[in-house]
């Protein structure tokens, strides 16, 4: 193996790492802001370290190592106690997994040598992220069953109902998926999305599938268990739910079990639906083919954006009375995105100057496609967090009727139209 594929390699696993798990404290920030401001209240700003604050991000870390050196009590009446220990390892090990085969970005080819920007690859594609969403339930059912306790058993009982119905809405709208883009290897279906209706829409698939988008979406809040559909945790009725009787890291590895399912829904929903790494308009061909007209807009583009960000940061942090320590994190935050921003640019224009050659075309791509997907990726994972503090929790009844008499039916019958557009397009 060349030192470019195992270079690639670990790219990819670092970027699965930190979207699947590195980001939780940074989620766990963003959903307390944007609740605030969905409520008129500041939300988190008050934790420091000196003067930086950070908008209230050191909070989310110090909740994180009060976590983890808080105690770690068993109770007492707990019989499976091996079982309870288990249980957040494997929900946390397998929403980690459903990320390892969402490709970042086209194929990259360095040296004539084909690089797939996936942290595991393999041959299984929309296979494996159901295999091991479905496995997940099984942390969540132990946990509320080996508790002990009648709020973890009946929030356990819910999450495995809840699973079973809507797992089977989810996978028939992936059958749809293949049966319209003829392959399960994630990589094909976001290629398969390159291309445009009429030269204008982009041929995604929510365009192309809009009622299996609608249906995945809704099963993928589902799956991760977060309103409107955390029935198996429901505070108003189970207190936390299978939950219930976990403390310090155990409770932590649930916690960012959660985060993760809902960042690798996030990158799914956007791979599938969404046109994943690719830019509208813009193929792998395309860029490769016009590579100095888009860095040169992305030169001309990022230091405006970077302008409009500090003076949002200068508006947001004007200091209070005598306290100066938030002009003091002003002042030092917008060196810090300055330089980056002028670091970045000097770069740019040096590859212009100089010359990329192929290997640096191809490289050049491949990050443009990654951060593509990086803007889509957080956006979605936005609408998760916007969609938890507007709709309601549905009731237990609700949910399974919606799974069972709407989302099922929805799902067959539109396997159904997409099997006969396919057949009768191909005669």
């Amino acid at each position: 193996m060349s030192t470019s594929s195992i270079v690639i390699i670990i790219v990819n696993i670092f970027i699965t790492v930190i979207l699947a798990v590195g980001l939780t404290p940074v989620f766990v920030w963003w959903e307390r802001r944007i609740s605030a401001f969905m409520q008129d209240r500041s939300g988190p700003n008050r934790c420091h370290i000196g003067p930086f604050r950070l908008g209230g991000v050191i909070q989310s870390f110090a909740d994180m190592l009060k976590l983890i050196f808080k105690e770690d009590f068993t109770a007492s009446h707990i019989k499976y106690k091996f079982f309870f220990t288990i249980a957040p390892v494997i929900v946390f090990f397998c929403s980690f997994l459903t990320f390892a085969v969402i490709p970042f970005a086209d194929v990259l080819v360095i040296d004539g040598k084909e690089n797939i920007m996936q942290a595991i690859p393999n041959q299984l594609g929309i296979m494996w992220f159901l295999a091991f969403a479905g496995l997940s339930v099984y942390g969540i059912i132990l946990g509320g069953y080996s508790s002990g306790s009648k709020y973890g058993l009946l929030g356990s009982i819910r999450a495995s109902a809840q699973v079973i119905s809507y797992e089977a809405a989810m996978g028939l709208a992936i059958i749809s998926m293949i049966i319209s883009y003829g392959s399960i290897h994630l990589t094909d279906i976001v290629n398969a999305q390159a291309g445009t209706y009429f030269g204008v829409v982009p041929m995604w698939g929510i365009f192309i599938q809009p009622l299996a988008a609608i249906i995945f979406i809704v099963c993928s809040f589902a799956e991760t268990n977060r309103a409107p559909f955390d029935l198996a945790e429901g505070e108003s009725e189970l207190v936390a739910g299978y939950h219930t009787e976990y403390s310090a890291m155990k409770f932590g590895l649930f916690q960012v079990g959660e985060y993760a399912a809902m960042s690798a829904s996030s990158a799914l929903i956007v791979t599938l639906f969404f046109g994943g790494y690719q830019i509208p308009w813009l193929d792998t061909q395309a860029i490769q083919s016009n590579i100095i007209y888009v860095i040169s807009a992305i030169v001309i583009i990022l230091p405006i954006k970077i302008y409009f960000f500090i003076r949002w940061m200068k508006k947001n942090n004007r200091a209070i009375g005598a306290n100066k320590s938030r002009e003091k994190e002003t002042k030092v935050l917008t060196a810090v995105f300055s330089s980056i921003a002028v670091f970045i640019m000097i770069v740019l224009i040096a590859f212009l100057i100089t010359g990329l050659g192929t290997n640096g075309v191809n490289i050049a791509t491949a990050v443009i496609q990654v951060g593509t997907f990086l803007i889509k990726f957080f956006m979605m994972a936005f609408v998760y967090i916007w969609v938890r503090w507007t709709v309601l929790r549905f009731r237990y009844d609700q949910l399974q009727m919606l799974g069972w008499k709407v989302l099922i039916p929805l799902a067959l019958l539109n396997i159904v139209i997409t099997a006969i557009f396919v057949v009768v397009r191909g005669s």
